[in-house]
Protein backbone atom coordinates (compact mmCIF):
# COMPACT_ATOMS: atom_id res chain seq x y z
CA UNK A 1 0.00 0.00 0.00
CA UNK A 2 1.57 3.40 -0.71
CA UNK A 3 0.90 5.59 2.11
CA UNK A 4 1.12 8.78 0.02
CA UNK A 5 -1.26 8.36 -2.29
CA UNK A 6 -3.30 5.99 -0.66
CA UNK A 7 -3.03 3.70 -3.23
CA UNK A 8 -2.44 -0.07 -3.47
CA UNK A 9 -1.29 -2.61 -6.18
CA UNK A 10 -2.08 -5.58 -6.97
CA UNK A 11 -0.33 -8.03 -9.73
CA UNK A 12 1.68 -4.42 -10.48
CA UNK A 13 -1.74 -2.91 -11.49
CA UNK A 14 -2.81 0.31 -9.75
CA UNK A 15 -6.45 0.02 -8.17
CA UNK A 16 -7.79 3.29 -7.25
CA UNK A 17 -10.33 3.61 -4.03
CA UNK A 18 -13.92 3.38 -5.02
CA UNK A 19 -16.11 6.68 -6.85
CA UNK A 20 -17.38 8.68 -3.45
CA UNK A 21 -20.54 10.34 -3.62
CA UNK A 22 -19.44 13.67 -4.09
CA UNK A 23 -17.49 13.19 -7.29
CA UNK A 24 -20.63 10.50 -8.78
CA UNK A 25 -22.84 13.80 -8.03
CA UNK A 26 -20.31 15.45 -9.98
CA UNK A 27 -20.09 13.23 -12.71
CA UNK A 28 -24.03 12.93 -13.08
CA UNK A 29 -23.86 16.85 -13.13
CA UNK A 30 -21.97 16.94 -15.97
CA UNK A 31 -23.48 14.51 -17.63
CA UNK A 32 -27.07 16.14 -17.33
CA UNK A 33 -25.42 19.65 -18.53
CA UNK A 34 -23.92 17.97 -21.31
CA UNK A 35 -27.40 16.35 -22.13
CA UNK A 36 -28.78 19.69 -22.10
CA UNK A 37 -26.59 21.65 -24.31
CA UNK A 38 -27.10 18.61 -27.05
CA UNK A 39 -30.85 19.52 -26.54
CA UNK A 40 -30.54 22.63 -27.49
CA UNK A 41 -28.16 22.67 -29.97
CA UNK A 42 -30.85 19.77 -31.61
CA UNK A 43 -33.65 22.39 -31.13
CA UNK A 44 -31.48 25.37 -32.48
CA UNK A 45 -30.62 23.38 -35.82
CA UNK A 46 -33.69 21.91 -36.47
CA UNK A 47 -35.86 25.58 -36.35
CA UNK A 48 -32.95 27.18 -37.91
CA UNK A 49 -33.17 24.81 -41.10
CA UNK A 50 -36.98 25.44 -40.94
CA UNK A 51 -37.08 29.05 -41.12
CA UNK A 52 -33.67 29.17 -43.48
CA UNK A 53 -34.43 26.40 -45.61
CA UNK A 54 -37.58 24.05 -45.26
CA UNK A 55 -40.04 26.30 -44.89
CA UNK A 56 -39.62 28.12 -48.51
CA UNK A 57 -40.39 25.19 -49.93
CA UNK A 58 -42.97 24.10 -48.03
CA UNK A 59 -44.63 27.26 -48.98
CA UNK A 60 -43.82 26.93 -52.52
CA UNK A 61 -44.96 23.68 -53.17
CA UNK A 62 -48.84 25.10 -52.97
CA UNK A 63 -47.92 27.09 -55.84
CA UNK A 64 -47.62 25.79 -59.46
CA UNK A 65 -47.90 27.07 -63.20
CA UNK A 66 -51.38 28.08 -64.29
CA UNK A 67 -52.67 26.24 -67.06
CA UNK A 68 -54.25 27.05 -70.11
CA UNK A 69 -56.92 26.55 -72.19
CA UNK A 70 -55.29 24.25 -75.04
CA UNK A 71 -56.74 25.01 -78.67
CA UNK A 72 -60.10 22.72 -79.72
CA UNK A 73 -60.66 21.67 -76.24
CA UNK A 74 -64.16 21.14 -75.37
CA UNK A 75 -66.18 20.94 -72.29
CA UNK A 76 -63.97 24.02 -70.89
CA UNK A 77 -61.17 21.25 -70.13
CA UNK A 78 -57.90 22.49 -69.44
CA UNK A 79 -55.03 20.94 -70.74
CA UNK A 80 -51.08 22.04 -71.38
CA UNK A 81 -50.23 24.01 -74.36
CA UNK A 82 -47.68 22.85 -76.24
CA UNK A 83 -46.19 26.15 -76.53
CA UNK A 84 -46.71 28.06 -73.84
CA UNK A 85 -43.81 30.05 -72.26
CA UNK A 86 -43.12 29.96 -68.54
CA UNK A 87 -42.74 33.30 -67.43
CA UNK A 88 -41.80 34.33 -63.77
CA UNK A 89 -41.91 38.25 -62.87
CA UNK A 90 -41.01 39.99 -59.39
CA UNK A 91 -40.20 43.84 -58.74
CA UNK A 92 -38.20 46.14 -56.69
CA UNK A 93 -35.83 43.91 -54.70
CA UNK A 94 -34.13 46.86 -53.08
CA UNK A 95 -30.83 45.40 -52.33
CA UNK A 96 -29.10 48.10 -49.66
CA UNK A 97 -26.03 49.93 -50.51
CA UNK A 98 -22.76 51.70 -48.81
CA UNK A 99 -25.02 54.36 -47.45
CA UNK A 100 -28.30 53.00 -45.90
CA UNK A 101 -29.51 50.69 -43.82
CA UNK A 102 -28.24 48.33 -40.86
CA UNK A 103 -25.12 45.55 -42.16
CA UNK A 104 -27.80 42.96 -40.04
CA UNK A 105 -31.00 44.29 -42.41
CA UNK A 106 -28.69 43.96 -45.52
CA UNK A 107 -27.67 40.29 -44.43
CA UNK A 108 -30.93 38.74 -43.44
CA UNK A 109 -33.25 40.40 -46.56
CA UNK A 110 -30.72 39.50 -49.02
CA UNK A 111 -30.69 35.81 -47.67
CA UNK A 112 -34.23 35.83 -47.41
CA UNK A 113 -34.73 36.87 -51.30
CA UNK A 114 -31.78 34.99 -52.24
CA UNK A 115 -33.57 31.94 -50.77
CA UNK A 116 -36.79 32.70 -52.03
CA UNK A 117 -35.74 33.01 -55.66
CA UNK A 118 -33.45 30.15 -55.82
CA UNK A 119 -36.63 27.91 -54.78
CA UNK A 120 -38.44 29.74 -57.22
CA UNK A 121 -35.58 28.25 -59.44
CA UNK A 122 -35.73 24.51 -58.30
CA UNK A 123 -39.66 23.84 -58.09
CA UNK A 124 -40.57 26.15 -61.20
CA UNK A 125 -37.89 26.58 -64.05
CA UNK A 126 -39.28 29.06 -65.67
CA UNK A 127 -37.66 29.82 -69.21
CA UNK A 128 -38.21 33.49 -68.82
CA UNK A 129 -37.70 36.20 -65.51
CA UNK A 130 -38.67 39.57 -65.38
CA UNK A 131 -37.98 42.33 -62.76
CA UNK A 132 -39.65 45.58 -63.12
CA UNK A 133 -37.09 47.83 -61.58
CA UNK A 134 -35.20 48.99 -58.37
CA UNK A 135 -33.23 46.35 -58.73
CA UNK A 136 -30.97 48.59 -55.61
CA UNK A 137 -31.98 50.84 -53.28
CA UNK A 138 -29.21 53.56 -53.55
CA UNK A 139 -28.38 53.04 -57.06
CA UNK A 140 -29.04 57.01 -57.57
CA UNK A 141 -26.27 57.63 -55.09
CA UNK A 142 -23.73 55.31 -55.77
CA UNK A 143 -20.24 55.79 -56.46
CA UNK A 144 -18.44 53.13 -59.16
CA UNK A 145 -17.11 50.73 -56.61
CA UNK A 146 -20.21 50.64 -54.79
CA UNK A 147 -22.18 49.98 -57.85
CA UNK A 148 -20.09 47.20 -58.53
CA UNK A 149 -20.31 45.82 -55.33
CA UNK A 150 -24.07 45.97 -55.55
CA UNK A 151 -24.00 44.50 -58.62
CA UNK A 152 -21.78 41.14 -58.16
CA UNK A 153 -24.59 40.77 -54.80
CA UNK A 154 -27.26 40.90 -57.00
CA UNK A 155 -25.76 38.53 -59.43
CA UNK A 156 -24.90 35.93 -56.83
CA UNK A 157 -28.54 36.24 -55.57
CA UNK A 158 -30.00 36.10 -58.72
CA UNK A 159 -27.77 33.40 -60.58
CA UNK A 160 -28.98 30.96 -62.69
CA UNK A 161 -28.83 28.21 -65.19
CA UNK A 162 -28.39 28.45 -68.56
CA UNK A 163 -31.94 27.20 -69.42
CA UNK A 164 -33.59 30.29 -67.60
CA UNK A 165 -33.10 33.99 -68.86
CA UNK A 166 -33.14 37.16 -66.54
CA UNK A 167 -34.24 40.37 -67.78
CA UNK A 168 -34.36 43.51 -66.21
CA UNK A 169 -36.36 46.72 -65.97
CA UNK A 170 -34.72 50.06 -64.95
CA UNK A 171 -36.45 52.24 -61.69
CA UNK A 172 -36.15 55.58 -60.09
CA UNK A 173 -33.93 53.52 -57.54
CA UNK A 174 -31.14 52.74 -59.89
CA UNK A 175 -30.87 55.56 -62.06
CA UNK A 176 -32.83 58.50 -60.37
CA UNK A 177 -36.15 60.15 -60.52
CA UNK A 178 -36.47 61.99 -63.66
CA UNK A 179 -34.53 65.16 -61.76
CA UNK A 180 -31.50 62.82 -60.69
CA UNK A 181 -31.78 60.76 -64.04
CA UNK A 182 -28.01 61.91 -66.08
CA UNK A 183 -26.65 59.97 -69.21
CA UNK A 184 -23.86 57.91 -66.96
CA UNK A 185 -26.09 56.40 -64.56
CA UNK A 186 -28.61 54.92 -66.97
CA UNK A 187 -25.29 54.25 -69.80
CA UNK A 188 -23.61 52.18 -66.66
CA UNK A 189 -27.13 50.57 -65.56
CA UNK A 190 -27.75 49.60 -69.86
CA UNK A 191 -24.23 48.05 -69.93
CA UNK A 192 -24.04 45.86 -67.09
CA UNK A 193 -28.00 44.29 -67.41
CA UNK A 194 -28.04 44.67 -71.31
CA UNK A 195 -31.11 46.60 -71.03
CA UNK A 196 -32.11 49.82 -73.34
CA UNK A 197 -34.90 52.18 -72.80
CA UNK A 198 -36.91 50.48 -75.16
CA UNK A 199 -36.84 47.23 -76.50
CA UNK A 200 -38.21 43.73 -77.36
CA UNK A 201 -37.93 40.68 -75.63
CA UNK A 202 -39.41 38.07 -78.37
CA UNK A 203 -39.75 34.67 -77.03
CA UNK A 204 -41.30 31.70 -78.31
CA UNK A 205 -43.74 34.12 -80.60
CA UNK A 206 -44.61 36.73 -77.30
CA UNK A 207 -42.99 40.04 -77.47
CA UNK A 208 -42.52 41.87 -74.43
CA UNK A 209 -41.72 45.85 -74.52
CA UNK A 210 -39.36 46.60 -71.40
CA UNK A 211 -39.39 50.45 -71.29
CA UNK A 212 -38.01 53.21 -68.99
CA UNK A 213 -40.51 54.57 -67.61
CA UNK A 214 -38.76 57.08 -65.73
CA UNK A 215 -37.89 58.95 -69.11
CA UNK A 216 -41.32 59.26 -70.03
CA UNK A 217 -41.65 62.50 -68.80
CA UNK A 218 -42.89 64.27 -71.75
CA UNK A 219 -40.57 67.54 -71.20
CA UNK A 220 -38.22 67.29 -74.39
CA UNK A 221 -35.27 66.36 -72.32
CA UNK A 222 -32.56 64.58 -74.29
CA UNK A 223 -33.01 61.61 -72.66
CA UNK A 224 -36.94 61.58 -72.91
CA UNK A 225 -36.43 62.69 -76.11
CA UNK A 226 -34.77 60.10 -77.72
CA UNK A 227 -36.40 56.93 -75.45
CA UNK A 228 -39.58 58.32 -76.86
CA UNK A 229 -38.37 58.29 -80.68
CA UNK A 230 -37.14 54.45 -80.32
CA UNK A 231 -40.40 53.69 -78.40
CA UNK A 232 -42.32 55.22 -81.58
CA UNK A 233 -40.15 53.33 -84.07
CA UNK A 234 -40.07 49.94 -81.89
CA UNK A 235 -44.50 50.52 -81.79
CA UNK A 236 -44.53 50.90 -85.75
CA UNK A 237 -42.40 47.57 -85.94
CA UNK A 238 -44.36 45.66 -83.81
CA UNK A 239 -48.24 47.36 -85.03
CA UNK A 240 -46.58 46.31 -88.61
CA UNK A 241 -45.74 42.96 -88.00
CA UNK A 242 -49.25 42.34 -86.68
CA UNK A 243 -50.99 44.12 -89.56
CA UNK A 244 -48.36 42.51 -92.26
CA UNK A 245 -50.60 40.82 -95.40
CA UNK A 246 -47.96 38.96 -97.68
CA UNK A 247 -50.48 39.31 -100.28
CA UNK A 248 -51.30 43.35 -99.87
CA UNK A 249 -47.92 44.50 -98.14
CA UNK A 250 -48.13 47.88 -96.46
CA UNK A 251 -45.39 50.06 -98.30
CA UNK A 252 -44.55 51.93 -95.24
CA UNK A 253 -43.49 48.65 -93.45
CA UNK A 254 -40.93 47.88 -95.96
CA UNK A 255 -37.54 47.24 -94.25
CA UNK A 256 -39.27 47.42 -91.30
CA UNK A 257 -38.00 44.58 -88.05
CA UNK A 258 -40.19 42.08 -87.76
CA UNK A 259 -41.76 40.56 -84.88
CA UNK A 260 -44.30 37.53 -84.36
CA UNK A 261 -47.87 39.04 -85.01
CA UNK A 262 -48.78 38.84 -81.63
CA UNK A 263 -49.66 41.87 -79.01
CA UNK A 264 -46.85 42.67 -76.67
CA UNK A 265 -46.90 42.39 -73.11
CA UNK A 266 -45.75 45.79 -71.59
CA UNK A 267 -43.30 45.71 -68.97
CA UNK A 268 -42.34 48.78 -66.95
CA UNK A 269 -41.31 50.39 -63.30
CA UNK A 270 -43.82 53.02 -63.10
CA UNK A 271 -47.54 52.22 -63.11
CA UNK A 272 -49.96 53.87 -65.61
CA UNK A 273 -51.64 56.86 -64.44
CA UNK A 274 -54.51 55.67 -61.38
CA UNK A 275 -55.62 58.51 -59.41
CA UNK A 276 -54.86 55.81 -55.60
CA UNK A 277 -54.72 52.51 -54.70
CA UNK A 278 -58.19 52.55 -53.47
CA UNK A 279 -59.91 50.26 -55.53
CA UNK A 280 -57.35 47.97 -55.61
CA UNK A 281 -58.13 44.57 -53.11
CA UNK A 282 -56.00 41.55 -51.99
CA UNK A 283 -54.37 40.66 -49.09
CA UNK A 284 -51.19 42.27 -50.67
CA UNK A 285 -52.39 45.71 -51.75
CA UNK A 286 -52.28 48.54 -49.95
CA UNK A 287 -52.93 49.53 -46.21
CA UNK A 288 -56.14 51.20 -45.56
CA UNK A 289 -54.05 54.27 -45.26
CA UNK A 290 -52.49 53.87 -47.74
CA UNK A 291 -55.11 53.56 -50.36
CA UNK A 292 -56.47 57.28 -49.30
CA UNK A 293 -53.69 58.77 -50.70
CA UNK A 294 -53.85 60.60 -53.84
CA UNK A 295 -51.15 59.31 -56.49
CA UNK A 296 -48.83 61.22 -57.78
CA UNK A 297 -47.95 61.92 -61.89
CA UNK A 298 -44.40 61.66 -62.77
CA UNK A 299 -43.89 60.36 -59.03
CA UNK A 300 -46.00 57.59 -58.04
CA UNK A 301 -47.57 56.72 -61.71
CA UNK A 302 -46.84 57.68 -65.09
CA UNK A 303 -48.50 61.27 -66.10
CA UNK A 304 -52.13 60.37 -68.18
CA UNK A 305 -50.44 62.00 -70.70
CA UNK A 306 -47.22 59.09 -71.23
CA UNK A 307 -50.07 56.10 -70.10
CA UNK A 308 -51.80 57.12 -72.86
CA UNK A 309 -49.25 57.12 -75.96
CA UNK A 310 -47.70 53.85 -74.59
CA UNK A 311 -51.09 52.45 -74.94
CA UNK A 312 -51.76 53.98 -78.10
CA UNK A 313 -48.81 53.33 -79.68
CA UNK A 314 -48.71 48.94 -78.74
CA UNK A 315 -52.02 48.21 -77.86
CA UNK A 316 -50.96 45.76 -75.30
CA UNK A 317 -52.65 43.13 -74.02
CA UNK A 318 -51.46 43.12 -70.75
CA UNK A 319 -49.34 45.73 -68.05
CA UNK A 320 -47.14 44.46 -65.65
CA UNK A 321 -45.70 47.25 -63.74
CA UNK A 322 -44.02 47.92 -59.86
CA UNK A 323 -42.82 50.71 -57.96
CA UNK A 324 -45.90 50.95 -55.26
CA UNK A 325 -44.60 47.85 -53.54
CA UNK A 326 -48.65 46.84 -53.39
CA UNK A 327 -50.61 44.19 -55.14
CA UNK A 328 -53.13 45.93 -57.40
CA UNK A 329 -55.20 45.04 -60.59
CA UNK A 330 -56.50 47.87 -63.17
CA UNK A 331 -58.87 47.83 -65.87
CA UNK A 332 -57.37 50.58 -68.53
CA UNK A 333 -60.14 51.79 -71.48
CA UNK A 334 -62.53 49.05 -69.92
CA UNK A 335 -60.51 45.92 -70.78
CA UNK A 336 -56.60 46.47 -70.94
CA UNK A 337 -55.17 44.63 -68.03
CA UNK A 338 -52.52 46.20 -65.37
CA UNK A 339 -51.20 44.20 -62.84
CA UNK A 340 -48.97 46.26 -59.76
CA UNK A 341 -46.44 43.60 -58.65
CA UNK A 342 -45.79 43.91 -54.94
CA UNK A 343 -42.08 44.17 -53.87
CA UNK A 344 -40.14 41.07 -53.32
CA UNK A 345 -38.03 42.46 -50.48
CA UNK A 346 -39.64 41.94 -46.84
CA UNK A 347 -38.31 45.29 -45.87
CA UNK A 348 -40.87 46.96 -47.46
CA UNK A 349 -44.06 44.09 -46.87
CA UNK A 350 -44.72 41.44 -44.34
CA UNK A 351 -45.71 39.19 -47.75
CA UNK A 352 -43.80 39.44 -50.83
CA UNK A 353 -45.25 37.83 -54.02
CA UNK A 354 -44.27 37.01 -57.42
CA UNK A 355 -45.94 35.83 -59.96
CA UNK A 356 -45.46 33.06 -63.21
CA UNK A 357 -47.16 33.53 -66.03
CA UNK A 358 -48.22 30.76 -69.01
CA UNK A 359 -47.74 32.83 -72.10
CA UNK A 360 -48.54 32.01 -75.36
CA UNK A 361 -48.68 34.55 -78.45
CA UNK A 362 -52.37 34.50 -78.11
CA UNK A 363 -53.73 33.54 -74.40
CA UNK A 364 -52.21 34.03 -70.98
CA UNK A 365 -52.81 32.86 -67.65
CA UNK A 366 -51.63 34.50 -64.33
CA UNK A 367 -50.98 32.80 -60.97
CA UNK A 368 -49.50 34.96 -57.44
CA UNK A 369 -47.02 32.96 -55.36
CA UNK A 370 -47.03 34.02 -51.94
CA UNK A 371 -43.52 33.90 -49.86
CA UNK A 372 -43.68 33.01 -46.17
CA UNK A 373 -44.33 35.83 -43.87
CA UNK A 374 -41.71 37.28 -41.57
CA UNK A 375 -43.56 37.65 -39.52
CA UNK A 376 -44.49 33.56 -39.20
CA UNK A 377 -40.60 32.98 -39.10
CA UNK A 378 -40.21 35.79 -36.64
CA UNK A 379 -43.01 33.34 -34.19
CA UNK A 380 -41.38 30.06 -34.64
CA UNK A 381 -37.78 31.57 -33.31
CA UNK A 382 -39.97 33.17 -30.13
CA UNK A 383 -41.77 29.99 -30.11
CA UNK A 384 -38.72 28.27 -29.71
CA UNK A 385 -36.53 30.36 -28.03
CA UNK A 386 -39.65 30.13 -25.29
CA UNK A 387 -39.44 26.18 -25.51
CA UNK A 388 -35.41 26.86 -25.20
CA UNK A 389 -35.79 28.75 -21.98
CA UNK A 390 -38.03 26.50 -20.08
CA UNK A 391 -36.02 23.52 -21.00
CA UNK A 392 -33.15 25.52 -19.20
CA UNK A 393 -35.25 26.10 -16.05
CA UNK A 394 -36.96 22.63 -15.93
CA UNK A 395 -33.36 21.18 -15.87
CA UNK A 396 -32.21 23.38 -13.21
CA UNK A 397 -35.52 22.61 -11.20
CA UNK A 398 -36.37 26.40 -11.29
CA UNK A 399 -40.18 25.09 -11.55
CA UNK A 400 -40.13 22.98 -8.93
CA UNK A 401 -38.37 25.22 -6.39
CA UNK A 402 -41.30 28.24 -7.36
CA UNK A 403 -43.85 25.61 -6.64
CA UNK A 404 -42.21 24.64 -3.05
CA UNK A 405 -41.84 28.15 -2.17
CA UNK A 406 -45.42 28.94 -3.38
CA UNK A 407 -46.85 25.55 -1.08
CA UNK A 408 -44.95 26.81 1.92
CA UNK A 409 -46.00 30.15 1.38
CA UNK A 410 -49.49 28.98 1.33
CA UNK A 411 -48.77 27.26 4.84
CA UNK A 412 -47.34 30.03 6.37
CA UNK A 413 -50.31 32.11 5.68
Amino acid sequence: MNERTGEGTMLGLCVRPPCTRATFRRCLHHEVLLWLLLKLLALLCAVALLCELAIYYAVLMGCDWPPLKAAGDQGGHRAPHPAVLKALFLADTHLLGALRGHWLDKLRREWQMERAFQTALWFFQPDVVFILGDLFDEGKWSSPEDFKDDVQRFQTMFRHSSNTELFVVVGNHDIGFHYEMDLYKLQRFEVIFNFTSAKVVTKKGVNFVLVNSIALQGDGCSICEKVENDLRKLSFALNCSRELDPNHPNENCKDKETFPASAPILLQHYPLYRVSDAECTGEDSASPEEKKLLFREKYDTLSLEASRKLLWWFRPRLILSGHTHSACTVLHDGHLVEISVPSFNWRNRNNPSFLLGSITATDFTLAKCFLPRESTVAAIYLTAAVVAINLVLFQLHFWQWIMHYLINKHKAI
